[in-house]
């Protein structure tokens, strides 16, 4: 009995050494560190934010970090927002008695004005300089847009716009000088900025000169920048800063000239011109047989021209050989462009909308060759007094934009940017109040890309 008690006991003795060894010698649990993106996405603009949150063991504290920089973030949950460019790496540390494990995801940082929508203002031709208005695809509104990001202005009575190979050209009519020769502080006649911060790259004045109150401005390449004035077409190198006048384009329209496989299609009266790039002359001349009030270019890259007459015709043409397509009557509503200086049409995918520079919008669907009334904006938003330029449809949404004043005077300085979305009968989805001068035009970014 006595051995085996000993046995017994010497048993319970090396069991707890073992027990003991084995508890100084378990290694601590380490945390564990995932990123979730909260929002799942990997691209965002300047000044938007994109939401990280840490999936950590219990009782973890955690450290972020942008780019190994430390962004002095203790919580879980992470808000990145940068004015930087590019590429950016976010990092956490997560931390449990004194083991840490980390995690990282990378986001790509865009330019605030890549994506969205500009108004181009003109402003008051005798007092002020244009302006620019952004409004972002989530409704946020950037007034003045040009002269926050460069701290200088447009030039006075700012018309037309383009966007290129990630630039943006804004043409103004009067430059430094307002129309009785006043002078004004701008960039000049023509501003060539970053399309995605709008910084400024490049400001032409004195190179154009010559031209008698341009208007409209687009581009085939940088040695190739067409330019509208009283006179007719030019072609603008900027890198040497030629100014070259193409024959036989004296009657060039006052309307937005439109781009499609590296040609330019440019209303003038009657015709529509076509212009190829390192030409001085035209490659053509496409006769209507009626005024043209808008040429656009379609989703499949051929030409959309709307003419005035009896009847009234929207034409889809062939960009390769200006063949028409098709030509459907317009009897109801008006493709008129009115006093404006944008196009009588607009178009998504084979859907059209016209308004006669009026409030009064139709749709025209172009395979179906049918034309419906859809509303008249004065019912719907308050003030819509005169309509200034012509109403776009946004290339994604479907949803039509539309710019309105009080009246002229000090009246001007009531207005409206209204959006109209006709998916499921008309809605008025947005009416911003009160941010243009005069506007010149709608413009959508994914209309350039």
């Amino acid at each position: 009995m006595k051995k085996s008690y000993l046995a017994f006991g010497a048993f319970i003795a090396i069991v707890a050494v073992s027990c003991s060894k084995k508890d100084a010698t378990e290694p601590l649990q380490a945390p564990e560190a995932g990123i979730v993106n909260v929002l799942s996405q990997n691209t965002v603009a300047q000044e938007d934010t994109l939401i990280f949150k840490v999936k950590a063991t219990p009782g973890s504290t955690f450290a972020w970090s942008v780019d190994n920089k430390d962004a002095a973030v203790k919580d879980s949950i992470f808000k990145f927002a940068s004015q930087d460019l590019g590429e950016h790496t976010i990092a956490v540390t997560a931390s449990r008695n004194g083991v840490t494990a980390s995690s990282q995801a990378s986001v790509t940082v865009y330019g605030k004005y890549k994506f969205g929508t500009f108004v181009l203002n003109e402003g008051n031709m005798t007092s002020e300089n244009g302006s620019l208005t952004f409004i972002s695809p989530q409704g946020v509104v950037t007034d003045s847009a040009y002269s926050k990001a460069n701290s200088t202005d447009l030039g006075n009575v700012a018309q037309d716009l383009y966007i290129h190979n990630k630039k943006i050209y804004i043409i103004s009519q009067n430059g430094k000088k307002n129309a009785v020769g006043n002078s004004f502080a701008n960039d000049g006649l023509l501003v060539v900025a970053n399309a995605e911060t709008l910084k400024k790259e490049a400001a032409y004045n004195d190179e154009l000169a010559t031209l008698s109150w341009p208007t409209h401005v687009a581009v085939l390449n940088e040695e190739n920048v067409i330019i509208r004035d009283n006179s007719g077409l030019y072609r603008f190198n900027t890198t040497t800063k030629a100014l070259t006048f193409i024959k036989g384009s004296r009657s060039a329209a006052k309307l937005t000239m439109a781009v499609s496989n590296n040609k330019l299609f440019a209303a003038a009266g009657t015709k529509v011109y076509v212009i190829e790039p390192n030409k001085d002359t035209l490659t053509y001349g496409l006769d209507m047989k009626a005024a043209v009030s808008g040429v656009v270019r379609a989703s499949d890259g051929n030409i959309w021209i709307s003419t005035t007459g009896s009847p009234s015709k929207i034409s889809k043409i062939n960009y390769r050989d200006y063949s028409v397509i098709k030509a459907n009557d317009i009897t109801t509503g008006s493709v008129s462009a009115g006093f404006g200086a944008t196009p009588g049409i607009t178009a998504k995918g084979d859907t059209l909308y016209f308004s006669g520079a009026g409030t009064k919008i139709y749709r025209h669907v172009f395979s179906m060759n049918s034309t419906e009334f859809m509303v008249d904006a004065k019912t719907m938003v308050e003030n819509a007094g005169i309509v200034y330029n012509n109403i776009a449809v946004h290339p994604l949404t479907g949803e039509v934009y539309l710019n309105t004043i009080k009246a002229y005077g000090l009246d001007y300085l009531i207005n409206s940017i209204s959006v109209f979305n006709f998916s499921n009968g008309t809605k008025l989805s947005a009416n911003y109040k009160n941010y243009t001068n005069f506007p010149a035009g709608i413009f959508f970014t994914w209309n350039y890309n």
